[in-house]
């Protein structure tokens, strides 16, 4: 027979195992060391088990009283896994999503983790939201879905599964559900369509054209500036856009360097907080040369503007401003600001064939091997500075010298 201490002592094995109290009532004790109230009982001549909640959320008088009025549904002829005594059939999916959330939220970023709850909310809980979660069967998981689906948003339809599927995982891992119904449901789904590229130059020739077409538009000097230290750097346009001053290192010294912050990078939530994730580049000379221009314009008011291309106002500069820049400069469809970094990684291999590693590490790509990676941090600045150069130098290249006079 359990006791309170027997209870709270019970430690978790390599094993899972069950204290008995008495009438089919014992104390499971995961290997996770989660523990829960569970009846065991027959009905219909087959063995059943019926889960009355977890400790500490549950107590022992309280698991014992369930246990009571569980036994008698049985007397009286009655399945007492449909009764109300069951707290986890009554669980509402929402509620366990919301559980769900709460537990992954710190190892996502703000944004995502609000992509996530958004999506739930306008696509899932109207549907199934408040249906108790061990009632959600494969069927009702494609129903909602499939509405989804009918409005075209095949890609949308895909992640929300894998987020339903990882609700149930929770609900598995917490001993709520028995099975996850999402998880099979992507087989019955359409398939997502073909992803689609950003538009890019994949010619130097054209990249060039670019540059020069963009230079003849009438657009605010920051926006111009931008766009081509984005070029000359093929970081993330939202790097560019947040780029400030106090980043940039060694301006006017040898060894000029964009440090980029990991909290600015496109990286997991825990990884932006470490600043082994900043990602370096090193600066070309027609970069420095621009940064110089840029520090020039706004020499009288750099307390003021921190950012290195501000907007009109003082902030960023809009995110569409240099897409539009180019839209204007007649690449419409054939490039937008993404696009440099398939012109940067193109070119770049085609010239230098044996530098894959190095152009990844130049575009802040995670490397494919995780074990090597894990050991080899060598950040590979002095052949990276090589490499920004020659594509810098490919794509603004020096003026020709003036012919001699005769």
């Amino acid at each position: 027979m359990l006791t309170n201490a027997a209870v709270k002592a019970a430690r978790p094995r390599a094993a899972a195992y069950k204290l008995a109290d008495f009438g089919g009532l014992h104390l499971y004790v995961a290997p996770n060391g989660r523990k829960s109230f569970r009846m065991r009982f027959r009905w219909q001549s087959k063995e059943q088990l019926l889960t009355f909640g977890t400790v500490p959320e549950v107590s022992l008088d309280a698991a014992r009283a369930r246990c009571d009025e569980a036994r008698e549904r049985l007397d009286r002829g009655e399945d007492p896994r449909e009764a109300p005594v069951c707290e986890i059939a009554q669980a509402r999916f929402d509620a366990i999503a919301g559980r769900w959330h709460s537990h992954m939220r710190r190892r996502w970023t703000a944004v995502h983790a609000g992509d996530v709850l958004a999506s739930l909310e306008r696509d899932i809980f109207p549907a199934i939201g408040a249906m108790p979660i061990k009632a959600i069967t494969v069927p009702v998981v494609l129903s909602a879905l499939r509405v989804i689906e009918e409005r075209g948003s095949l890609e949308t339809a895909r992640r929300v599964r894998q987020r339903i599927s990882a609700v149930f995982g929770f609900a598995m891992a917490e001993d709520l559900v028995d099975q996850d119904p999402a998880a099979i449901v992507g087989r019955a789904l359409m398939p997502p369509a073909p992803a689609r590229h950003h538009p890019a130059l994949l010619e130097i020739e054209g990249a060039r054209e670019l540059l020069a077409a963009a230079e003849l538009v009438d657009a605010a000097p920051a926006v111009n500036l931008a766009s081509r230290f984005l070029a000359l750097t093929a970081v993330r346009l939202a790097a560019v856009r947040g780029a400030r001053w106090e980043e940039i290192e060694d301006l006017d010294g040898e060894a000029p360097l964009w440090r980029i912050p990991a909290a600015r990078m496109k990286l997991a939530a825990a990884k932006k907080l470490e600043a082994r994730n900043d990602h370096l580049v090193p600066l070309s000379r027609q970069a420095v040369e621009l940064l110089r221009v840029a520090r020039n314009m706004h020499r009288t008011d750099a307390n003021l503007h921190r950012l290195i291309f501000p907007g009109r106002a003082g902030g960023q500069i809009g995110e569409a401003a240099i897409g539009a820049l180019y839209d204007r400069a007649g690449f419409a469809g054939r490039h937008v600001p993404h696009g440099w970094r398939a012109t940067f990684a193109t070119i770049l291999n085609e010239r230098c064939p044996g530098d894959h590693t190095a152009i990844d590490r130049a575009l802040a790509h995670a490397p494919k091997d995780k074990v090597a990676a894990a050991y080899d941090r060598s950040e590979q600045l002095a052949r990276r500075a090589q490499l920004f150069q020659a594509w810098a130098d490919e794509l603004v290249p020096a003026p020709a010298a003036p012919a001699a006079a005769a």
